[in-house]
Order: structure tokens, then C-alpha cells, then sequence
């Protein structure tokens, strides 16, 4: 047994050091055994745990799993220090150096060195050194959300000129997937079928990116939207009963 004394304060680098503790020979046998790879679904699901208690407004429910999302973090953390790769004060001197020189607006000393340069995905490209358009899109990680890596894809691909460039447009190239995923869907083979379901997808986030809206959020509160209309739809038939 651990002797880890109780506070009435906590911080982030008590998190990270019980952690430590929870990998130690002597820790937690569950703990010690895991690795970026075996948790990585679980940041996932406790990000998607956050989001939803954004979404219902809870601020009790969101301290617990922004809480959850930390301690995510912390393991990652501590798992790149085992390696000798990372600290943790690594990780908070980088990103902190990252928000200032990407807020030249707000610090003077990224004004003086980003003379010339607005806004964040400009900087950004400076930074990573990103001069093409294969750079730009190859930095889109391909594990994000389908809908949500296509937009950004798109947006990407807009800033090089490449791409509708007016709803007219995008609406046009829609309308011509459709028609393709009807005739593959009346009469093509599976891999035909997928493509043309792709494309038609594809087209549709484009023109709701045109449109100013985010695709992935428009498809959830769609699928809220579906979920409730069932519901009353169940609830209805059981009063009737």
C-alpha cells in the first residue's frame, strides 16, 4: 500500500504523479500492463462522453468527464516519459509556445516575428512548413470522423483554389452524385454501389460546408432529431393503447 497523502488542492502535476504511482511495480495491475495502443479507444470514448455533456449543458456532468478526459492525457503523458520521449512539462511548454506565436494579434513578441501573416491556418502552415496543397492535405489525420475529415479536406483544397466555389456549384455536383448513386444503386455491383454512396456523401459536405454549417454536427442533431421523432412516435402508440 501507497501512503499518498490527502490535499484540499489538487493540480495537474498531482494527476500526472498518481499516475506514476498506478504504473509502478507496486501500483495498479491493470494500470501497469497498458499502452498508448490498448487505451486508445478510451480517450475516444471519453472525449465523445465530453462532447455530449457540452451538448446537454451540464456543468456537473462535464467537470466529472473533462476530469476523465485529463487523466487520458496524464497516462498518454507518463507513458511517453517511461519511454524517455516526453515530459510533461514538454507538452505544456510546446502548446503554450504554439498559442502564443499563433496569436500574433495578442502577443507582441509573435507580432514581431509574424510581421505580415493573419490568421491561424496561415500560421500554422508557417510552422509546419506547408507550402503545397499535398502538404496540407496530407496533414489531415485519417482517423478523424468521416464527415468531418471531408470538410476539412475541402477546406483545405478551397484555400488553393481547388473545388466549387459557390453553392451553385456545389448544389450542381450534388445533384449529378445522386443521379450516379440511383443508377448504382438500381443496378451496380458493391464496390460500384460504395463509390457512388462516397461521392454523393462527398458532395453533400461540400455543399454544406459552402453553406456555412458543420457537417458533422448537422448529421447529429439529425440523428437526435430521428431518435426523438420515434420516441413521441412510441410514446404516442402506447397512449393510444
Amino acid at each position: 500500500m501507497i501512503d499518498w497523502p490527502e490535499k484540499e488542492h489538487y493540480t495537474a502535476e498531482d494527476l500526472v504523479e498518481i499516475v506514476r504511482i498506478l504504473r509502478r511495480p507496486d501500483g495498479c495491475p491493470w494500470d501497469r500492463v497498458q499502452t498508448h495502443q490498448s487505451i486508445r479507444k478510451n480517450f475516444l470514448e471519453e472525449t465523445c462522453e465530453a462532447l455530449e455533456a457540452i451538448d446537454a449543458d451540464d456543468p456537473q456532468m462535464l467537470r466529472e468527464e473533462l476530469g476523465d478526459v485529463l487523466m487520458q492525457v496524464a497516462f498518454h503523458v507518463v507513458l511517453e516519459e517511461e519511454q524517455g520521449r516526453s515530459t510533461f512539462e514538454d507538452i505544456c511548454r510546446e502548446v503554450c509556445e504554439k498559442l502564443v506565436y499563433r496569436h500574433p494579434h495578442v502577443f507582441a513578441s509573435s507580432a514581431a516575428q509574424n510581421a505580415g501573416i493573419n490568421g491561424w491556418d496561415a500560421l500554422k502552415n508557417k510552422e509546419k512548413g506547408r507550402r503545397t496543397l499535398a502538404d496540407e492535405l496530407d496533414s489531415v489525420p485519417v482517423t478523424l470522423p468521416a464527415l468531418m475529415r471531408a470538410q476539412k479536406l475541402q477546406k483545405r483544397a478551397a484555400g488553393h483554389g481547388a473545388g466549387p466555389a459557390q453553392q451553385s456549384e456545389a448544389l450542381a455536383a450534388l445533384e449529378e452524385a445522386c443521379r450516379c448513386w440511383q443508377a448504382a444503386a438500381q443496378s451496380g455491383g458493391a464496390e460500384d454501389r460504395a463509390r457512388a454512396a462516397g461521392e454523393m456523401l462527398f458532395a453533400a459536405v461540400d455543399s454544406i460546408r459552402l453553406a456555412g454549417l458543420d457537417a458533422e454536427e448537422a448529421l447529429t442533431f439529425a440523428s437526435k432529431a430521428f431518435c426523438k421523432a420515434l420516441e413521441s412516435g412510441r410514446d404516442a402508440h402506447q397512449t393510444e393503447q
